[in-house]
């Protein structure tokens, strides 16, 4: 489609990413943020994986990401007490993923957006939205409006778009495993090109260490008890890490990694959470990208990869598509199937982080064989992490996908 213009509603990962795809298909975006200033210091770990990697190049960003970030070559897993579990290398033939924060990815691409002359506005919370047959208006909690030929939800777990979408979408679900994050203040014994897995007495623990030898960790604690962000940050933080000591007492480095955490460095994110099925990606001129529509559990090391993968393949298809009933349509078509089989491998992990004393035993004396078999990194990722968009491969709408 020519002379369309777009705006996207948030300015995480997704939002600069599809507004910098959207201008490489020739066409004219901007992105309103909600918050009033940017990312910075907001949000735990993540990793990008080589396919989210591979996508980006296409936007000539992964260079500036790859700045930022950590190669992880290596995964080790470990039970509380050391003992080695397993380990095996990256997928060959592929870049490593990297390891990072949150707040250092939005600022990356936020710098590369505004770089290439998109604007993003900040202070802008969509309230609603008004649609014609030529185009669609947003109106903002400051009372500011905006106009546009579409309009791209990227607006989180969370979406106010996807309910403007779909009134009876459904609400992200609670996975019982609390999550939290920190860096510690302290320099563990490791390889910094590996990503270390402990499998602990009491609950999972990840880590790896950073060139400024602190030691970044992100723990998964059982709980049946659902917990909003907002429930989790209303304990105290020195509670957080007298209940963090107390499970994870006697592992190893579990315990160190807790006792060398400040209060005011910890990060408590409330129970993991994950978006069912949205039966609705689109109506009219409206569309959702990234974990507005597809949110796996952080375990599955895909969500930013994904955003990233989808951005992409929705510009493709409003460049070559002769509409927007098609183009959205064909770019569900791309996706829906790829980002729902990562969601259904990640719960399978994070089943793995909910087992009892017994069932870590037997996880212990099995992975080994595991490994080399059913649980092979080429079986289990293979096809996630090789996936490749060619930029230049025209979109062609299927008689099913319209």
């Amino acid at each position: 489609m020519t002379n369309t213009t777009a705006m996207i509603i948030g300015g995480g990962v997704a939002g600069p990413v599809t507004a910098m795809a959207l201008r490489k298909a020739g066409i004219q975006t901007t992105v309103y943020e909600a918050y009033p200033n940017s990312a910075d210091g907001m949000g735990g770990q993540l990793t990008v994986a080589p396919n989210g990697l591979d996508a980006l190049a296409i936007l000539g960003a992964e260079e500036a990401v790859r700045a930022i970030g950590q190669p992880m070559n290596h995964t080790v897993m470990t039970d509380g007490r050391g003992k080695r579990l397993g380990a095996f290398d990256g997928l060959p033939g592929l870049a490593p993923s990297q390891a990072m924060w949150r707040s250092e990815l939005y600022r990356a691409l936020h710098d590369l957006a505004a770089a290439q002359g998109i604007a993003i506005e900040h202070g802008k919370k969509l309230v609603s939205v008004d649609e014609s047959a030529d185009g669609v208006r947003a109106r903002f909690a400051d009372g500011g409006t905006a106009t546009a030929d579409i309009l791209i939800g990227a607006d989180g777990i969370r979406s106010t778009v996807r309910t403007l979408i779909d009134p009876a979408a459904p609400d992200p679900l609670l996975v019982p495993l609390l999550n939290f994050g920190a860096a510690a203040e302290l320099t563990v014994p490791a390889d910094p090109e590996t990503m270390y897995f402990v499998f602990g007495g009491r609950a999972f623990l990840g880590y790896w260490l950073q060139p400024d030898g602190r030691t970044s960790w992100f723990a998964n604690l059982p709980d049946e008890q659902p917990m909003t962000v907002g429930q989790a940050r209303e304990i105290p933080a020195d509670e957080w890490l007298r209940r963090l000591r107390d499970l994870f007492g006697n592992d190893v480095p579990g315990a160190e990694l807790i006792e060398s955490t400040s209060a005011d460095g910890l990060f408590a994110f409330g129970s993991m959470q994950v978006l069912p099925s949205v039966p609705h990606w689109h109506r009219g001129r409206m569309v959702l990208v990234g974990d507005s529509v597809h949110a796996p559990s952080s375990s599955s090391g895909q969500g930013a990869s994904l955003a990233i993968e989808s951005g992409i393949e929705l510009a493709r298809c409003l460049r070559d598509l002769p509409d927007v009933p098609s183009a959205f349509t064909a770019y569900e078509g791309l996706r829906r199937r790829r980002v729902e089989k990562v969601a259904t491998r990640a719960a399978r992990t994070n089943s793995s982080k909910e087992f009892g004393p017994v069932a870590r035993t037997m996880m212990g004396l099995l992975m080994p064989l595991a490994l080399k078999t059913f649980l092979s990194p080429e079986r289990t990722l293979g096809l996630e992490q090789r996936h490749h968009i060619d930029w230049d491969e025209t979109v062609r709408a299927s008689p099913a996908m319209v």
